[in-house]
C-alpha cells in the first residue's frame, strides 16, 4: 500500500514539476520583444486609439455659414431638451436656470431679473452675440468654469446654430452675419473680388418688385414702402408713415450694401415676423445688380 502511495505522489510531483517549467517558457516567449500591444487589436477598447488611426472630424464651417443655412423649428426642437431648466416665453418666470426671452445681444450673466448668476459668469463681461453663445453652447464649463449649469454642452455646430437662430427670435432679431468664402475639399484657397453691380440690370431685375414697391421720387407707398432714397437710411425708418413690422423696426442699422445684400437674400431670415413674402434673391450677382440700383434713385 505504502509502495503504491509513494508511486502516485512521486508522478503527481513530477507532473508539477513539468508544468512549472512550461509556464516559465511559455511567459519567456510571449513577453520577450513584445513590450507594445499587438499591432491589431483583437477587439475595441472604448477610449483608444489605435496608432496610425486618423482622428478628428471633419472641419466644421464657420458660424457665420451655419446660421445662414439654420432653421429656427429646429432649434426650437433642440431647445426642448433645455425646458427642464430654462423658460422662453417673455416674462417667463426664471427656473433652475434663467428665463431666455430677449437674450441675444444682453450682457452676459446680467440678462434674467432676479436670477443668480454664478460669480464666473456675471463677471465674465460681454454680450451674448452669435459668437459667444457659440461658444457658450459648445461647452459651458469651458466657456465659465464655476458656472452652475451642469449641461455638458451640444458638440454639433449645427445644433448650436439652430439653438442660436430660435433664441435670436425670441424678440432680439438681430441681423445675422454674413456667410463667410469657403474653398471646396481639397482646393486652395482662391481671392474672391468684390461683386460690382450694373444699375441696369439692376432695373430690370427690379421690375418684378414694383408688384408691392414704387421707386420714383414722391412715390406713394403700396403694399411695401415707396424705395427712393431708401440706401444709407436707417432700417425701417421714416418712408412716409409706411407702417413696417415689429421685426423690422426693432432691427437696427442702416440700408447699406452688407445689409441690403443680406435682406436680398432671405428677408424671413434678415427679420423673422416681416410682413414682405418675397423670398429672396439666390444669385448674389443679381442682388448687387440690385443694390446698385437702388443706390442710383435718390
Amino acid at each position: 500500500m505504502d509502495d503504491r502511495f509513494n508511486t502516485i505522489a512521486g508522478w503527481t510531483l513530477f507532473g508539477g514539476i513539468v508544468a512549472l517549467g512550461l509556464s516559465s517558457l511559455s511567459a519567456h516567449y510571449f513577453l520577450a520583444d513584445k513590450e507594445h500591444r499587438p499591432e491589431k487589436m483583437g477587439y475595441a477598447i472604448e477610449g483608444v486609439v489605435e496608432e496610425g488611426a486618423e482622428g478628428g472630424a471633419a472641419a466644421e464651417l464657420p458660424l457665420a455659414n451655419l446660421l445662414a443655412a439654420g432653421d429656427v423649428a429646429k432649434g426650437e426642437a433642440v431647445f426642448a431638451k433645455c425646458k427642464a431648466c430654462h423658460t422662453a416665453e417673455q416674462g417667463g418666470a426664471n427656473g433652475i436656470g434663467p428665463n431666455l426671452y430677449g437674450i441675444v445681444g444682453k450682457p452676459v450673466g446680467k440678462h434674467a431679473a432676479g436670477f443668480a448668476y454664478s460669480a464666473d459668469l456675471a463677471g465674465h463681461g460681454g454680450n451674448w452675440d452669435f459668437a459667444t453663445l457659440n461658444e457658450w453652447l459648445k461647452n459651458p464649463k469651458a466657456f465659465a468654469a464655476g458656472t452652475k449649469m451642469s449641461f455638458a454642452g451640444l458638440p454639433k455646430g449645427e445644433d448650436r446654430a439652430n439653438v442660436i437662430l430660435y433664441l435670436n427670435s425670441l424678440g432680439s432679431n438681430l441681423p445675422l452675419p454674413a456667410p463667410e468664402a469657403v474653398p471646396a475639399a481639397g482646393a486652395a484657397p482662391a481671392a474672391t473680388a468684390a461683386l460690382v453691380g450694373d444699375a441696369a440690370k439692376g432695373e430690370a431685375i427690379f421690375a418684378k418688385c414694383k408688384a408691392c414697391h414704387t421707386v420714383d421720387q414722391g412715390g406713394a407707398n403700396g403694399i411695401g414702402p415707396n424705395l427712393f432714397g431708401v440706401y444709407g437710411e436707417a432700417v425701417a425708418g421714416d418712408r412716409g408713415g409706411y407702417a413696417f413690422s415689429d421685426a423690422l423696426k426693432g432691427h437696427g442699422g442702416n440700408w447699406d450694401d452688407a445689409t441690403l445684400d443680406q435682406w436680398l437674400t432671405s428677408p424671413a431670415k434678415f427679420a423673422q415676423g416681416t410682413k414682405m413674402t418675397f423670398a429672396g434673391i439666390s444669385d448674389a450677382q443679381q442682388r448687387a445688380d440690385v443694390i446698385a440700383y437702388l443706390k442710383s434713385k435718390k
